[in-house]
């Protein structure tokens, strides 16, 4: 069995990039410890491996951010349809550099700006349709959008990854890695 993961899951990876035709190819569901003690997932935009890490963005202040600063155990769940292939990942989820939260903040359209400077994620409002025209207003200006200071990202380092590749006789394949001091031990498990 091959003994890097990172390098399995970068092949299946550009393999599902070169078949979708889905809009987000790169959709990742996030899962988090709630504050309220249930699980909380929600998909997130992979934006590329750093470092053996899945580097993922957003808001500090909004839910994943503030459960995420609670309690940095996380996992990424993938789903590919065109290879009918899942990547669970489970790891630790750490803040990113100013200098790459910029790169990535200044690479999203104008829209996608917009709506990072003018709201909170999540938080509740009783007058939607005054946020969504400050935002036309701001977009018709076309003006450059500064990175909000509570608007960054995560890093996150793998501890476990499993592959599992669908079967139509339903007997599918399934390999699970876990570091181990420092390396990656993989084995096959059952169906």
């Amino acid at each position: 069995m091959r003994n890097s993961p990172i390098v399995i899951f970068e092949e299946w990876y550009k393999e599902e990039l070169r078949l979708t035709e889905v809009r987000i190819p790169t959709a990742v569901c996030l899962s988090t410890h709630g504050t309220d003690d249930y699980p909380n997932a929600r998909f997130v935009s992979l934006k590329e491996i750093i470092n053996d890490a899945f580097i993922i963005t957003g808001p500090l202040n909004s839910l994943k951010g503030i459960e995420i600063a609670k309690d940095n155990h996380v996992a990424l769940t993938f789903w590919w349809t065109e290879t009918e292939r899942q990547i669970r990942v489970q790891g630790i989820a750490k803040k990113i550099p100013e200098k790459l939260a910029d790169k990535y903040f200044h690479a999203r359209d104008l829209n996608s700006k917009i709506v990072s400077s003018l709201c909170e994620q999540g938080k509740e409002t009783y007058d939607i349709r005054s946020i969504e025209k400050e935002m036309q207003q701001r977009a018709s200006r076309n003006e450059e959008v500064d990175r909000p200071k509570d608007w960054s990202g995560f890093s996150i380092d793998p501890v476990r990854i499993e592959f599992m590749e669908f079967k139509a006789t339903r007997f599918h394949d399934r390999k699970l890695f876990e570091l181990e001091n420092g390396r990656w031990k993989g084995k096959q498990i059952q169906p």
